[in-house]
């Protein structure tokens, strides 16, 4: 193993950090065969992710320092919650490929869970084998597998009009309690801190519905993120395929002439020929994978990757 030094990410670290994700990233899709690499935008597009972990949970990155000329060689942002902690998005320089760095910065995460007494969740793509296996052997389970579809919307919107759809509305802040409640019930998990983030928009590129039942209760919750250089929808859970159906309908017809990355669980074949008949594509396969105790999923799972979640 590499000799490196674990440290917390500071703000003059960012933009190094961007590269690193950027450049890890693109450089295994081109290793794999899919030039030119999915962060075609740069370290600029990637930078989002710090962007995003800092205003949720500032100061939750580690990374990787080599000694030897003080570059990264790795990093991996996490964040706590009520119920568990959420590994992030984890990458190591290309430079550093196979030398245990990953490991180390897993082993930095999985100690921080054991001391918290808490379960740790990550959504990871079953395709990259290498990282499969580090997450299998440090004690992941796989729980949920879901497809990614790419799916471009025509200017004119999807042309679909699924049951229940005059029951989506924008959330608002009120709503967060009936949201934390319905993922812990669907779930067994919580994180109101990220609600109130999707609600709140700060940033302006989120956008958070929700599915109004009878008697006002809140039957299904999905955010998306629509910036120049990142459009996927999710995070969200619903009861039933009918309220998922609705929610991924109204997200998508927010975004005409444009291209959105969705993953849907793969036991939802309903959801799935609903996406297909949208021009919707596959692109990869994730799965949901726990270290620790784990309530099965009731209802439907729509997880993202800013911020990951599972």
């Amino acid at each position: 193993m590499t000799n490196v030094r674990l440290r917390a990410m500071g703000a003059a670290d960012r933009a190094e950090v961007a590269e690193l994700i950027c450049v890890s990233m693109n450089t295994w899709d081109i290793l794999h065969g899919l030039a030119p690499g999915r962060f075609s935008g740069g370290p600029a597009q990637t930078d989002l992710f710090g962007h995003v972990y800092e205003r949720l949970d500032p100061g939750c990155c580690v990374v990787a320092e080599s000694p030897e000329n003080g570059r990264l060689a790795g990093s991996c942002y996490y964040r706590e919650r009520e119920t568990h902690l959420a590994l992030g998005i984890m990458n190591v320089h290309p430079n550093y490929f196979g030398r245990g760095i990953a490991r180390s910065l897993l082993e930095f995460v999985t100690d921080r869970a054991d001391a918290a007494g808490k379960p740790l969740r990550l959504v990871a793509s079953v395709m990259n084998l290498d990282s499969f296996s580090l997450y299998n052997r440090a004690g992941f389970v796989p729980r949920l597998l879901y497809q990614d579809f790419l799916v471009s919307v025509p200017e004119g919107g999807v042309g679909v009009r699924p049951p229940g759809l005059e029951r989506v509305r924008d959330a608002t802040l009120d709503d967060v309690e009936a949201i934390a409640g319905l993922e812990l019930e669907l779930s067994g998990i919580s994180r109101r801190k990220d609600y109130r983030y999707f609600i709140e928009n700060a940033d302006g590129f989120w956008h958070t519905l929700v599915y109004e039942g009878e008697g006002g209760r809140i039957d299904g919750f999905l955010a998306s993120v629509c910036h120049p250089l990142f459009d996927e929808i999710g995070p969200g859970f619903t009861r039933t395929d009918e309220e998922a159906a609705a929610l991924l309908v109204a997200q998508l017809d927010r975004r005409p002439g444009g291209t959105s990355l969705v993953l849907v669980p793969t036991d939802r074949a309903e959801l799935s020929r609903l996406l297909y008949t949208l021009g919707g594509r596959n692109c990869e396969l994730h799965a949901a994978q726990v270290r620790g105790p784990a309530e099965p999923f009731r209802g439907v799972s729509l997880p993202t990757f800013l911020p990951e979640t599972g």
